[in-house]
């Protein structure tokens, strides 16, 4: 049975522009709906980019992802949830990022869809304000 909600939003290594190997296996499985914002706060924590959600009034860029065959979202959404080492093991005790159904806004509509959050506490980290990792990195170089 697929999943209710069968919608990918992605902020960082997995949006197109960022040419991160990644891309290929999302670009696989998912198309690319639209660019789309979520209310979040984006931080550079020494090199890795992570975005935690909020109800402030910021928001993080990225694009809004649909599965191109609903039966294969749970394997798709397994890949990608190794690749974002979600699960908790030996190895993982404590997992970077958690998997949560969050509301993605979309001109001036809404979607539902899972977006992977930072899940650990922001200790040093750099906050970047417009949102927008591809615009932070190209300012960064």
């Amino acid at each position: 049975m697929p999943n209710s909600i069968d919608r990918l939003f992605v902020y960082s290594s997995l949006r197109s522009g960022f040419q991160h190997p990644a891309y290929t296996y999302i670009s696989k499985y998912f198309t690319l709906e639209a660019d789309a914002i979520t209310k979040g706060k984006l931080y550079d924590v020494g090199g890795l980019i992570v975005g935690i959600p909020t109800d402030e009034n910021y928001f993080i860029k990225g694009e809004l992802y649909l599965i191109k065959e609903p039966s294969e979202f749970s394997w798709a959404i397994g890949q990608l949830d190794d690749y974002e080492g979600v699960q908790e093991d030996e190895d993982n005790p404590t997992p970077l990022y958690i998997r949560s159904v969050s509301t993605i806004l979309v001109g001036d509509s809404t979607e539902k869809a899972w977006v992977y959050w930072y899940s650990q506490p922001i200790l040093n980290g750099n906050f970047i304000e417009n949102g927008d990792i591809l615009t932070y990195l190209q300012q960064k170089q």
